[in-house]
């Protein structure tokens, strides 16, 4: 399966809802240990939200190596490549590690306690 993000998204990778999107239509391939390629030519603009949202959450399912080996990334400039690897670190500590996924969801609510 391929993906041309601008085709399916457009050229700005920012929101939740977006990347919400990209999960939904990826996620079962990668459950079935089918490959997707995802093709960001002509992307302009890439927050961690987005790959929060389309990539982390497929850790929750998968380990790291074998997401690896599925997933592959074409057209990725270098600032959505750093953002995209800061992105799977933080989601494996979050679905691996229980302390850290203790500590972000304490800060989280503490956060929305203030608003």
């Amino acid at each position: 399966m391929e993906v041309k993000i601008r085709s399916y998204i457009g050229e700005n990778c920012i929101t939740v809802d977006d990347g919400e999107r990209l999960y939904q239509k990826i996620h079962n391939e990668i459950l079935k240990g089918q490959r997707v390629d995802i093709d960001f030519g002509g992307v302009k603009i890439f927050a961690s939200p987005f790959f929060n949202a389309a990539i982390g959450q497929l850790l929750k399912d998968l380990p790291r190596e074998q997401l690896k080996s599925l997933l592959h990334f074409i057209g990725l400039s270098s600032h959505g490549d750093h953002v995209l690897r800061r992105v799977i670190e933080n989601a494996q500590k979050y679905y691996t590690n229980p302390h850290f996924r203790e500590s972000v969801e304490k800060v989280i609510a503490d956060q929305a306690q203030d608003l």
